[in-house]
């Protein structure tokens, strides 16, 4: 198997915090980068897509969701740690849940319906860096 040749400049990407019935869907990835580690549902953003247009996409890819697109929570960056680990602007986004459930792709391999309030108490899950914070964030927006 080839490795895996990180580009030479930051990729942009786009997150979804996805709200439904007062709770925001976490997943699980299920490889490389942060294998293990619950975050939202995303991906980078395509040459001449719109980050609006890249976010449904990547949330459609790896869920099966429909979402309303509701507005900027956050971003976060993530420098390479390692030799060959990639460098990346994840632009993090509030959305409201539409329609479907939850159907994974091979990117991700598990997902919980979760209150934001409860996050601080899910000693048992390991979440990606910063995820609390961008969770807060988006919900302020969503609102009651």
């Amino acid at each position: 198997m080839a490795a895996v040749v990180q580009p030479s400049h930051p990729q942009l990407a786009v997150s979804a915090a996805i709200f439904r019935d007062g709770k925001v869907l976490l997943t699980r990835r299920a490889r490389s980068p942060a294998k293990g580690f619950y975050s939202l549902p995303g991906g980078r953003v395509e040459f001449g897509e719109s980050l609006h247009q890249a976010l449904s996409r990547e949330v459609d890819e790896e869920t099966g969701l429909a979402i309303a697109i509701v507005g900027l929570a956050g971003w976060r960056e993530v420098l390479p740690a390692t030799a060959g680990a990639g460098h990346y602007l994840i632009l993090s986004f509030a959305a409201r849940w539409v329609a479907k459930e939850p159907v994974l792709n091979d990117e991700l391999d598990d997902y919980r319906w979760i209150a934001p309030d409860a996050l601080a108490g899910l000693g048992e899950l390991k979440l990606t860096g910063g995820l609390e914070e961008v969770i807060q964030s988006a919900a302020r927006l969503i609102g009651p």
